[in-house]
């Protein structure tokens, strides 16, 4: 007796009833992102490099300056310094962004994360709110921490600025916008590439390098190009005093930034989504 194969076949359904098993929600999927971000060392070093490097070298230069800004010869106003060791908190910013997803890829992590939550528009909203939520906190921290040991030094100079003063405010509100953007900015591209030395190589050099040189572009246009460049948009709403008057005003700069990490997002989610983990 032949047996014939019948032509119907059985499809698992992963989304069935299990007796005791629950499919995992969103505040689930969050809750797993955040412990994996927060269990890995690099994570607290990067931090805790984030506020040495925002507030210290805030501090420091404010300190070493603050004679040179109370006579004139620093050549800028008081209110250009109280950030200013932000600029280089930049780097640990991207490096949390950039480490938020490459670290799974190399580690292979991520196909477990895939199986566990198969939705992966879920998965990359997860990392994009942890990393969002992680870089706005530590960095308008870092700013106000850097402010008042910077301002400490003014005060004493008689050049002090005050919370109330234009621009101060939104500039240590605004550091910590920035440090998020760039960090979705980071953890956008590490989606697309996967590496974790090429996405810190590529965004580093997007910020300080092209961004830079954009401004020796000639005519109008170079000049437009070189201010709609991410670093140069976003980093002015970190600034109380840009020391750069072509940029664009603080509030329209990071419109068009966030624009640009909202862009790089949907194309990395869309990607995300038809690739093989």
């Amino acid at each position: 007796m032949t047996m014939t194969p019948t032509s119907q076949t059985v499809v698992l359904d992963p989304t069935r009833n299990v007796p005791g098993v629950r499919a995992p929600g969103f505040a689930d999927t969050l809750r797993a992102e955040w412990i994996k971000f927060w269990t890995v060392r690099s994570t607290f070093w990067s931090t805790a490099m984030l506020f040495f490097l925002g507030a210290g070298l805030t501090t420091l230069v404010c300190g070493l300056a603050a004679k040179d800004i109370a006579s004139g010869a620093a050549g800028d106003p008081p209110g250009a310094f109280i950030t200013w060791g932000m600029m280089i908190a930049q780097i640990t910013a991207v490096a949390l962004g950039t480490m938020a997803v490459t670290s799974e890829y190399g580690t292979g992590l991520i196909r477990a994360t895939l199986a566990a939550t198969p939705g992966r528009g879920a998965v990359l909203a997860a990392k994009a709110l942890v990393v969002t939520a992680t870089l706005y906190v530590v960095g308008t921290v870092t700013a106000f921490a850097g402010y008042l040991g910077g301002n400490w030094f003014l005060d004493r100079h008689g050049v002090g600025v005050a919370l109330s003063d234009d621009g101060v405010l939104q500039s240590l509100l605004g550091s910590g916008l920035y440090l998020a953007g760039l960090g979705l900015l980071a953890a956008a591209l590490g989606v697309l590439v996967r590496h974790t030395a090429a996405v810190l190589s590529a965004v580093l050099g997007l910020v300080f390098v092209v961004g830079q040189m954009a401004w020796l572009l000639p005519g109008t246009v170079g000049e437009w190009i070189a201010k709609l460049m991410p670093g140069n948009a976003g980093s002015r709403v970190a600034m109380a005093v840009s020391f750069n008057p072509r940029l664009l005003s603080p509030w329209t700069g990071f419109a068009v930034f966030a624009g640009e990490v909202a862009v790089l997002l949907l194309v990395a989610l869309l990607v995300f989504r038809r690739r093989d983990a």
